[in-house]
């Protein structure tokens, strides 16, 4: 059975000294002032566990009340919940993983009723060509949608589907449900039309601070929690070559996939780093996105995630998706899978929280 870490649930229902820290919009709601403080907290005690669509499809079953593969493995829920909105931007009924999105209003509000937390990523597509996010065809998109360019309107048009569904995210009590929102992901790589050669580091930064703003400002969504998250990298310079600005960004996170053997080398370089940086600048330190072989792997959970995260301060790492019809590409443990047993392992581990932890901490008071 996961042994409760009742410490930390005392710590973090009382305040301390991340009490008068708060998120970086001045008009933040209580809600996400609260989530932001306490995550601050949390990042020095545990590592919570997360994981993209989990709840709306798994390993041979879409939409299934209540079904989790990592619940079925380990008994729990995840603590963090990925959601994806990409085609929101187009007007579609579903996203480019085929959700549909009023199904994700409803799984994010359920997640905010257990305690849980939502982090939403945004692939949406090249507004210059018409392409997908990885369309890397041409180095003008972000210099088109700024404002003067000539795709900015339609840009502004996203926005505004965007923000229309930031602002249906609300609780039975009319209250809005705190989002970590991660958008322009992994720009220290090329493979999407924000990346690092398709745009000057100017341009990347403007688009960051023109969306935040717009966001905030002029939409007046006050609910979110912004994060900067690159892919891998190698120094502190590269890591914040493009960083937007304090002003701007409360979560400081990177994405690496285990690609090989010289993953936990690299994971522990940038897991120093951006948590260290975190400290620094009184943010929250996170590993927006992994995955890794284990299926071949089958200790990969223990002996190289959590054994390399171990020494950090970090409040979650969040494995990508279990496609419904592909087990072979699933990033979680489902029921049967040869990770099962280091995955209860990994569980049990008192540095690891899963839901049934966070629902207990109050995180959003």
């Amino acid at each position: 059975m996961k042994k409760l870490f009742l410490p930390m649930m005392v710590l973090l229902c009382f305040p301390a000294m991340a009490a008068e820290i708060n998120p970086t919009d001045p008009k933040a709601t209580k809600e996400t002032v609260s989530l932001y403080r306490n995550l601050l907290k949390l990042q020095h005690l545990g590592l919570m566990f997360g994981h993209q669509d989990d709840l709306p499809y798994g390993n041979g079953w879409i939409y299934e009340d209540g079904r989790s593969d990592v619940k079925d493995v380990c008994g729990d829920y995840p603590a963090v919940y990925g959601w994806e909105l990409g085609h929101l931007e187009l007007g579609a009924r579903y996203s480019l993983d085929s959700v549909h999105f009023d199904k994700i209003q409803g799984f994010i509000k359920t997640v905010y009723q257990r305690g849980g937390i939502n982090t939403i990523s945004w692939h949406f597509r090249n507004p210059l060509t018409g392409g997908t996010a990885w369309d890397v065809s041409s180095k003008e998109v972000v210099a088109s949608i700024l404002p003067g360019g000539i795709k900015h309107a339609l840009y502004l048009q996203y926005l505004d589907k965007l923000a229309d569904f930031m602002l249906s995210l609300k609780s039975d009590d009319g209250k809005f449900i705190p989002v970590i929102f991660r958008p322009f992901h992994e720009h220290t790589g090329s493979w999407f039309w924000w990346g690092k050669n398709l745009c000057t580091a100017d341009d990347y930064k403007a688009l960051w601070r023109f969306t935040v703003k717009y966001l905030r400002d002029t939409k007046n969504i006050h609910h979110l929690l912004y994060t900067y998250s690159t892919d891998r990298f190698n120094t502190l310079e590269e890591y914040v070559e493009r960083y937007p600005g304090d002003d701007i960004i409360d979560l400081l996170a990177f994405d690496l996939y285990d690609r090989g053997a010289d993953f936990p080398d690299i994971l522990k370089n940038c897991a120093g780093i951006v948590s260290k940086l975190a400290a620094e600048k009184n943010k929250i330190g996170a590993m927006s996105e992994t995955g890794g072989p284990i299926a071949k792997e089958t200790q990969w959970w223990t002996k190289t995630l959590l054994e390399t995260l171990r020494p950090f301060d970090l409040a979650y790492v969040l494995v990508w998706r279990n496609p419904a019809h592909k087990p072979e590409a699933a990033f979680a443990p489902y029921k049967g899978h040869p990770s099962s047993d280091d995955f209860i392992k990994f569980y049990n581990d008192p540095k690891t929280l899963f839901q049934k932890e966070i629902s207990q901490m109050n995180i959003y008071k």
